[in-house]
């Protein structure tokens, strides 16, 4: 059985340097004052017997979670006017199995290229790699499994073009040696005449709002909140925080949130919020960009709690006519989409025993859906899933 006690040990080498095996903190070493209520899933008793933070997800809105026989213990929340039709919350407590080491901090990765030939034939193939959420190793496994790196996990790919789309950070050890290496990457690709590039997703969100506004009270629309308490409840790491420097802060408030790469709509979340924000993926980047600017915690809250929904396209009812209703706004003619473990969209949760017919462990590659509209690419690595790094367009 999983025991909420356990925590991950180990080491891993960071960037240019190694650091000592070091305890990553779990939510147990922080005391961090929630005014109730909150809208996150949280257990009743809260100061003596925190939820482990690793649980995926621990912000979500609802009442019982998929699968669940009896209603999970959660604060007063009544769904809100503008949660989308059909929204269905995450299971909160699936069990999060370590999939890696984890160290101490490092030193941040420079950016260092030598400039190349720009390889000839126009553009190079599309890929797109699922949430990532600080599994380095197992990052650099698939990229290197799809010759984008080498060993020395330098760009090789030259005019290929590469797409990540969002959650760098929080759950796995090593959110920041992410973001590191994928900022390094968008360096020396460029410089092969290729690209490598990345969308905002909701943990970005977080982890700029965790790190502006700390304890700072935000209008939730169901009480009070915080986005230190938000982030820390979402899997937030310590060692990622004290690591975290503006370098890191500025690149992330810049990502875009939406791109039509080759008939294919990039988004992070599989959710219709993105049309709150405009009528072209030129308007809802630049709406963004704008409302984060501000620097305001109610404005960063409700845009996390937005791009935080999910299954938007998952029933088979009213899911594919969301897909269309984004596909005829922004153009494209398929959605490709992080954000929710594809293990939840098929409704193969494992137990905390591992005892599933078909458990997280199944995910071997993208779920096409939505009538063969939506591509979701979230393999549920933060679940002993799979990292999906997947050239595009898809054979089927």
């Amino acid at each position: 059985m999983y025991d909420s006690a356990t925590v991950v040990e180990g080491s891993m080498t960071q960037g240019a340097g190694q650091g000592p095996a070091m305890r990553t903190e779990t939510l147990r070493d922080f005391r961090v004052p929630v005014t109730e209520p909150a809208p996150y899933g949280v257990s009743e008793g809260f100061g003596s017997e925190p939820p482990v933070y690793g649980s995926y997800p621990a912000y979500y809105e609802g009442g019982t979670a998929p699968g669940d026989t009896a209603p999970v213990p959660l604060m007063s929340h009544e769904p809100e006017p503008d949660d989308p039709e059909g929204y269905t919350p995450t299971q909160r407590d699936l069990p999060v199995i370590g999939r890696g080491a984890v160290g101490g901090p490092g030193d941040t990765v420079q950016i260092h290229y030598v400039p190349q030939e720009t390889a000839p034939g126009g553009p190079g193939p599309l890929y797109v790699v699922g949430d990532v959420h600080g599994y380095l190793d197992e990052l650099v496994t698939e990229l290197g499994a799809q010759s984008l790196i080498d060993a020395e996990r330098r760009w090789s790919a030259g005019n290929a073009r590469l797409w990540f789309l969002g959650d760098f950070t929080d759950r796995g050890p090593d959110g920041i040696g992410v973001i590191d290496l994928v900022m390094r990457l968008s360096a020396e690709a460029a410089a092969a005449g290729g690209y490598c590039k990345a969308l905002m997703g909701n943990h970005e969100l977080l982890l700029i709002g965790a790190k502006r506004f700390g304890d700072t009270p935000v209008a939730s629309g169901a009480g009070t909140a915080t986005f230190q308490a938000a982030w820390l409840l979402n899997g937030g790491q310590r060692t990622d925080m004290e690591r975290l420097q503006d370098v890191h802060l500025q690149w992330m408030s810049r990502l875009d949130a939406a791109v039509l790469e080759e008939d294919h709509l990039l988004l992070h979340s599989d959710t219709t919020a993105y049309l709150d924000y405009g009528d072209s993926i030129e308007d809802v980047n630049d709406t963004i960009h704008e409302l984060l600017n501000r620097n305001d915690a109610d404005i960063t809250w409700d845009l996390f709690r937005k791009f935080t929904k999910r299954f938007a396209f998952r029933d088979e009812d009213t899911g594919p006519q969301a897909v269309r209703e984004l596909l005829g706004t922004y153009g494209g003619s398929r959605v490709v989409h992080g954000h929710s473990p594809i293990p939840y969209l098929l409704g193969e949760v494992g137990t905390e025993d591992g005892d599933s017919a078909r458990g997280p462990e199944a995910v071997d590659g993208p779920h096409v859906y939505a009538e063969g509209l939506a591509i979701a690419m979230d393999g549920g690595v933060t679940m002993a899933g799979k990292l999906l790094v997947v050239q595009l367009p898809l054979s089927n």
